[in-house]
């Protein structure tokens, strides 16, 4: 049996088309979907969806954040053997869940990863930057998968065999830290570039570097993290993006207009970067879990 699980804070606009891409695929296991979320909204659309599918279950999570409901799904889910993990705010390909199936019946694989695609257009500036930004990440993931090391999951979509996380930190990514678990106990990695994940990207700045500047401040947090002995690799940091990334954003653009984008993504970054490293290191205002909204990301 497999679990999937859909964490989900007001996206009552969005969740219907989430749930609906898991319902549509012909799964070819028993399988149930646990929509996890603490507002009114939306736990009143999944108690409709409930009523019409034996599949779909409601978790009322407390509120305080994504990582602490994960933690509490986790303690919960005893039968399944897979956990698959995705969001409210975006939708998964047809074949999805049967391509993450087929890796799992490699005993030696223990979390595999989904590919996210942009669903923005490249003719603007900031959709030109999603699609950007995910081309890297899918060329590091990439490279990774194939020499055999740790890798960045992604938090989109991305799976993992159950009973070997019981828990883990509340203020870091669980994208990261859960592969990095299963890598230290001897499992495999796999990236499955064809179980894709469409992904919604913030259209205005304001919104894009609040985004980007909480998942940065969560990866500075990791970087503190010791299990079993060893740090926990770091696959997204400023210094991997000004050594492995500045080529792979130099080769992407096919005309002067992508140029200028690309162009102007570096200083964007580096002002990111910039403040989250001074709002942890010298504020001290740490990332911390807490379920947050960015609006602009939340029309699907």
């Amino acid at each position: 049996m497999i679990t999937i699980i859909i964490t989900s804070f007001k996206e009552q606009l969005t969740i219907g088309k989430a749930i609906d891409s898991f319902l549509n695929q012909n799964i070819k296991e028993k399988y149930e979907i646990i929509v996890s979320t603490p507002d009114e909204e939306t736990i009143n659309l999944v108690k409709n969806y409930s009523k019409k599918n034996k599949h779909v279950k409601l978790f009322r999570d407390p509120g305080k954040g994504k990582m602490l409901a994960l933690n509490l799904l986790f303690k919960k889910i005893k039968k399944s053997d897979i956990l698959i993990l995705t969001d409210g705010d975006v939708y998964v390909s047809k074949n999805s869940v049967n391509e993450i199936l087929k890796a799992f019946k490699d005993p030696k694989v223990g979390c595999v990863t989904g590919h996210p695609v942009s669903i923005n257009e490249k003719k603007n500036m900031l959709g030109y930057w999603s699609h950007l930004l995910l081309h890297g990440a899918h060329k590091a993931r990439e490279k990774r998968n194939n020499l055999g090391q740790y890798f960045t999951c992604s938090g989109y979509l991305f799976a993992f065999r159950n009973r070997v996380v019981k828990e883990f930190q509340t203020d870091i990514p669980e994208d990261a830290i859960i592969p990095h678990i299963f890598m230290a106990k001897g499992y495999k990695l796999k990236y499955l570039p064809e179980a894709q994940v469409s992904v919604k990207y913030p259209d205005n700045f304001r919104d894009w570097n609040a985004q980007k500047k909480r998942v940065s401040k969560a990866y500075i947090n990791l970087g503190k993290v010791i299990y079993e002995g060893k740090k926990v690799p770091k696959m997204k940091s400023f210094l991997n993006e000004a050594i492995e990334g500045t080529l792979i954003a130099l080769t992407y653009p096919r005309n002067l207009k992508e140029v200028y984008f690309t162009l102007m993504l570096f200083p964007a970054r580096l002002y990111m970067w910039l403040y989250a490293y001074y709002e942890s290191k010298i504020k001290k205002q740490l990332h911390k879990d807490a379920w947050k909204q960015i609006e602009s990301t939340k029309n699907i």
